[in-house]
């Protein structure tokens, strides 16, 4: 039988400020945009438990926040720092297996099977690297112990903030009976819709129904459906982990149909992009803008590329021609730009040109990326960002 933990950050973001910030403690902190007293436009990146408490959540609009709790304390975030911490959670992970695999930036799946020869029972590990995460930073996690990826995710997240739950394979049926059906990976609003049309209300009914029936009114996802309700999960924990895409966005402090304004933010979405890809050595082989309008309609448009790109100028020429399909009939609310089929500079081989080298302009835009990390973010900026 596998052990398989899934380990949660609690509010990682929030908890994080309430730890450097003692006089946060208690309080409801609010990560995200300037609310500016209920005008702002942007969203909440996360938030306290203190804060969830009036109605606040992750991706709320700042102006809605603000509203259900004005005695709030916002703040920006600080990603930097989050990083720092992240990578000290998973210097505590790796202590105890080498199978490793993030989620994101505060979650991880960890593989302890074979380290219960070595280290000893699978909920003695558990509770271990629970109690190492809290002595190395300070910060409270929530941690899900069963025999597959699935179950465990469910267990971390049932008993929230600072969980330890257990699920044993003689518990399995138990474990997952009274859970509703929106537990199920996969089943999002229009799907649970229609199980709830077809009498299901409980992962335990879905396992009542025979896998015939299932498939026979779901196709595929009946089969999965099947597996799951029953609590089988044979995914192993992929230690190899690679991001899928890179990307940021940003919302106007007001509405715009300004296309100067419009294109130049591309440039400067792309230009973030292109640093991050060169930090963490990747390039991009596709590039995706998404346009999100002033009536909240979101619409996105990719395209893939032949030739691999890393600089802000190749991202940008891309996004800016998917800017062009997009109509402009409303103002633009916020825009976004990401990178994603990333694969390692030393797997992309690159055709040289031959009238045109695309490597001087890799050196110049590592140049600048060498003078901002030593003289600050501002030190060299484009001559159209000096308005």
């Amino acid at each position: 039988m596998r052990s398989i933990l899934h380990v949660d950050m609690d509010a990682f973001y929030a908890s994080v400020e309430q730890l450097d910030h003692p006089e946060y403690k208690g309080k409801p902190v609010i990560v995200g945009a300037d609310p500016k007293g209920g005008k702002g436009r942007g969203v909440v990146a996360a938030c306290s438990y203190e804060a969830r408490k009036f109605g606040v959540r992750s991706a709320l609009p700042i102006s809605r926040a603000w509203k259900l709790c004005p005695e709030g304390v916002y703040v920006r975030p600080r990603m930097d720092r989050y990083v720092e911490v992240s990578k000290q959670v998973m210097e505590v992970f790796r202590r105890y297996t080498d199978l490793v695999e993030p989620l994101s930036i505060d979650e991880a799946f960890l593989d302890i099977t074979g380290s219960v020869a070595l280290l000893g029972p699978a909920e003695q590990i558990a509770s271990a690297i629970k109690k190492d995460i809290k002595e190395r930073t300070g910060l409270n996690a929530s941690v899900g112990l069963a025999p597959n990826m699935f179950l465990a995710k469910i267990a971390s997240d049932l008993k929230k903030p600072n969980a330890f739950v257990v699920v044993r394979e003689s518990e399995i049926d138990t474990f997952l009976r009274d859970l509703p059906i929106s537990r199920l990976w996969g089943v999002g609003p229009k799907t649970e819709q229609r199980l709830r049309e077809m009498g299901f209300k409980t992962i335990g009914d879905v396992a009542t129904c025979s896998r015939e029936s299932l498939v026979r009114s779901l196709g595929g996802l009946g089969e999965h459906l099947f597996q799951l309700s029953h609590g089988k999960d044979d995914r192993e924990v992929e230690p190899n982990w690679e991001p899928k895409s890179v990307g940021t966005e940003t919302t106007f402090s007001e509405d715009t149909a300004d296309r100067e304004l419009l294109l130049a933010t591309i440039l400067e979405l792309a230009d973030h992009v292109g640093v991050r890809l060169r930090k963490d050595g990747y390039r991009a082989r596709k590039v995706t803008l998404k346009l999100r309008y002033s009536d909240f309609e979101t619409h996105t448009k990719q395209q893939s590329l032949k030739k691999a790109i890393v600089t802000g100028e190749e991202i940008a020429q891309v996004a800016r021609g998917l800017f062009a399909g997009f109509p402009m009939k409303k103002k633009i609310r916020l825009i976004g730009v990401s990178a994603g089929d990333l694969q390692g500079h030393e797997g992309d081989p690159q055709q040289l040109q031959l009238f045109e080298s695309s490597s001087n302009k890799e050196k110049l835009s590592k140049t600048v990326d060498e003078l901002k990390e030593k003289f600050g973010i501002d030190a060299v900026r484009r001559g159209s960002q000096l308005l």
